[in-house]
């Protein structure tokens, strides 16, 4: 039976069923609408469950297993103790022997106390499944008691009672890792070989009445993880790390007969032979599988499949495996460690997420990012996901190995509902450029709203509390462009404030520090120079206490500032009012906040003062923005000894380098281009050409990064001792051409004017 508003089974596993799938994703393109456009929602569809974490007692240590109905969420796991929400371990605790009962809406635990125990060994709440009609509640694990109650890894539970029921016995070898009912069948999945003294290789069926074994066969030859039972009754969804069932190759993930269990669709060579399935879950239309690797670049992420062929919709590719996924209202949520989805067009390798979401229809990720952290045990953070309603209000619960939600302290459960959106988008980060005489450009790094992709932006001029323009935009966290606003309506000679707010409809930020620019009466030299030969990434670094470096080249190439590095440093490299940056040579750095591809012609430019003897990086391309690359090339770095070197992989590392030091405490113009054969490599410093050679003409090609101030130097020539620079940089600038000897002459030139 189906719950009609929410899509829920009420019974079985407390997954949601999905009455439609027909949703669509918003546009991947990132841009800004005119005044008048349409104000963001509070949550960007078709997500509908918001990033903002509920109060919920905690446990003392893992939970695996959760099911939900009626208003109650069951979980079970391995933990000894309850406590309330913020209270620290070891404070305020009460017992809870590897189960527990909350209200699903106040996330308070409820009178129903069990204790599942062993004679030896640790015991551990694997499985838990209701009844279609709620009145049972099915756990299974590495378990030898209930509430004293002798049982075999397997019990059933009277849900009005909170008591063992003594007539559904049946001697189970080994853990139980997962279940599913129907009105008249307990599915069971994991690690044992025998039920009720017959042979069963880690699946099985047992009558709802009396626990009898049924004749349902699926004979695996490794460890099952997953069972689900279609809606239509007729086939069961297996998933783990065999390799057969019933003597037929099928790896990982297998459908069979409900009442024989023989294959109704196998997947010989569907899933990598280093890769298993750790979960599955369904809704009206298609079936779902959360998916872990083990070794390197192997399959981690998620899989949708049709009910009506069971063949493929979609997978992705993330990698950081997949150990719970859930469906609500169209879109998938899952619990991962994802570190890497790069493959997919979102973010590269970098510090792990722990939850995620998808359309049931697109493996996009959507904009919907709470976190926990990995936790104790593996550990890897979320390892069970139910969902339930209550009231009128619908609610996604999450358990694992966590030890904080959303960067606060909250152990082992958390929970999140369909509304109310309480968490405002991040302050915007604002920048002014003056370029442009009689202009003033308003820059601004978009916001990041941990549920809502597309806001709306509202510009404030000297104090006024009348927005003077209003925009939107779409935003992520690994993907935050600049947007940008030219102010005609001034005076030369005059001078202006702005601020910015970002809003998800619901939510408004406060409005951002006040910014002041005078307008200028007459273009500078310098960066003019810099435009018209074509840059298009140029920083001038005039930005204050942010993480946002403003690209003023036109082409909104804007990057990411990173561990607070010294902002506004006096004197700049050239003429005017413009300040520089200052790195500290150990880990701060800043990179551009697009993916590129590779470069094939390009130069780099940008102004260096320095005292350091410890040499770095000073500008360079890597596949990598949040760590150090693993690709890495097409970069400048000083030498211990203030020598420069130009380097690319060309079948090997290339360099040519300066025969003289640079760091003396001066400002130096550095530019490094590379050209087709003929031009090749050329560096040069204030100027003039230092060290060419006209044979390399070509780098490795991969997608990445520019990055300056830092990365990794490993294999290269005369590496210094630190791969980050110590020192000030200045008007950096990326083009996509070869710049000529005279064009880099005449930018210096340009210094002083």
């Amino acid at each position: 039976m189906m719950n009609g508003s929410t899509g829920q089974r009420s019974g079985g596993r407390g997954r949601v069923r999905a009455a439609s799938a027909a949703l669509c994703l918003l546009a991947g393109a990132l841009t800004a609408t005119a005044v008048g456009g349409s104000p963001a929602a509070a949550l960007t569809p078709p997500v509908a469950i918001t990033a903002d974490d509920l109060s919920t007692w905690q446990t003392n240590g893992i939970v695996w297993s959760m099911a939900a109905g009626d208003g109650v969420v069951y979980a079970g796991g391995t933990f000894s103790t309850l406590r309330p929400p913020k209270a620290a371990p070891g404070t305020n605790e009460q017992p809870a022997v590897n189960f527990a009962a909350f209200d699903a809406a106040t996330g308070a635990p409820t009178d129903c106390s069990l204790s599942f125990t062993i004679s030896s060994g640790t015991a551990t709440v694997r499985s838990l499944a209701l009844s279609p009609d709620g009145e049972t509640l099915y756990a299974g694990g590495q378990f030898g008691a209930v509430n004293g109650e002798g049982v075999s890894n397997f019990a059933a539970i009277d849900t009005a009672t909170c008591t063992v029921r003594s007539n559904f016995k049946i001697a189970v070898s080994a853990t139980v890792r997962a279940l599913a009912v129907t009105s008249d069948t307990v599915y069971l999945a994991g690690d044992f070989t025998s039920v009720g003294g017959q042979s069963r290789s880690h699946f099985a069926a047992v009558s709802t009445a009396g626990a009898s074994l049924l004749p349902f066969t699926a004979n695996a030859d490794e460890v099952a993880r997953a069972i689900e039972v279609t809606p239509d009754g007729q086939n069961v969804l297996l998933g783990g790390d065999f390799f057969r069932i019933n003597g037929t190759t099928t790896h990982a993930l297998a459908v069979v007969d409900a009442t024989t269990g023989q294959l109704t669709k196998s997947y010989a060579g569907f899933i990598h032979n280093n890769s298993t399935v750790q979960d599955i879950t369904t809704d009206a239309t298609g079936f779902y599988t959360g998916n872990e690797g083990t070794g390197g670049g192997v399959f981690d992420g998620r899989i949708a499949l049709n009910l009506s062929d069971f063949q493929q919709r979609w997978r992705d590719t993330c990698l950081g495996a997949t150990q719970a996924v859930a469906v609500y209202s169209g879109v998938l949520y899952s619990g991962s460690h994802a570190h890497d989805c790069s493959s997919m067009g979102a973010f590269p390798d970098q510090p792990r997420k722990h939850l995620l979401a998808q359309s049931v229809d697109d493996p996009t990720l959507l904009p919907w990012f709470p976190d926990t952290n990995d936790g104790i045990g593996e550990p890897v953070g979320p390892r069970v996901m139910t969902q339930t309603a209550k009231g009128d209000r619908d609610y996604l619960w999450v358990g694992g190995e966590f030890t904080t939600v959303n960067s606060a302290p909250q152990q082992g459960l958390t929970r999140f509902a369909n509304g109310p959106d309480t968490g405002a988008p991040w302050v915007p980060n604002v920048s002014l450029s003056t370029l442009n005489p009689g202009k003033i450009e308003v820059n601004w790094q978009t916001s990041f709203d941990t549920d809502d992709g597309e806001l709306t932006y509202r510009i404030y001029k000297d104090g006024s509390n009348t927005p003077i323009h209003t925009t939107t935009g779409y935003s992520v966290f690994w993907n935050r462009p600049q947007l940008s606003w030219t102010d005609t309506d001034v005076v030369p000679g005059e001078t202006y404030s702005y601020r910015i707010t970002a809003s998800d409809g619901t939510n408004t930020s406060v409005k951002s520090p006040a910014q002041s620019a005078t307008v200028a009466t007459a273009a500078e030299a310098y960066p003019a120079r810099v435009k018209a030969d074509g840059a298009t990434l140029y920083w001038r670094y005039d930005e204050g206490t942010s993480t946002f470096a403003h690209d003023s080249s036109g082409n909104l190439n804007n990057g990411f500032l990173r561990n607070g590095p010294a902002y506004r440093q006096t004197p700049a490299a050239v003429a005017g009012p413009s300040t520089a940056i200052g790195f500290n040579g150990t880990n701060q750095y800043a990179y551009s906040n697009r993916q590129h591809p590779q470069p094939t012609r390009f130069s780099v430019e940008t102004w260096i003062k320095t005292t350091t003897n410890q040499g770095g990086k000073i500008i360079g391309f890597g596949n990598l923005n949040q760590q150090n690359s693993t690709r890495h090339d097409k970069h400048v770095y000083m030498r211990n000894d203030g020598r420069l070197v130009f380097g690319v992989q060309s079948s090997g590392t290339r360099t040519i380098a300066t025969s003289a030091a640079y760091n003396d405490g001066q400002w130096h113009h550095v530019v490094a281009t590379q050209g087709p054969l003929g031009q090749g490599m050329a560096l040069y410093v204030d100027g003039q050409l230092r060290a060419s050679n006209i044979l390399v003409s070509g780098n490795e090609n991969y997608p990445g990064y520019w990055r300056f101030g830092g990365d990794n130097l490993s294999g290269w020539p005369n590496r210094p001792t630190s791969n980050f620079f110590a020192g000030q940089i200045d008007e950096t600038a990326v083009y996509p051409t070869t710049l000529t000897g005279s064009q880099v002459s005449a930018h210096y030139a340009l210094r002083n004017s």
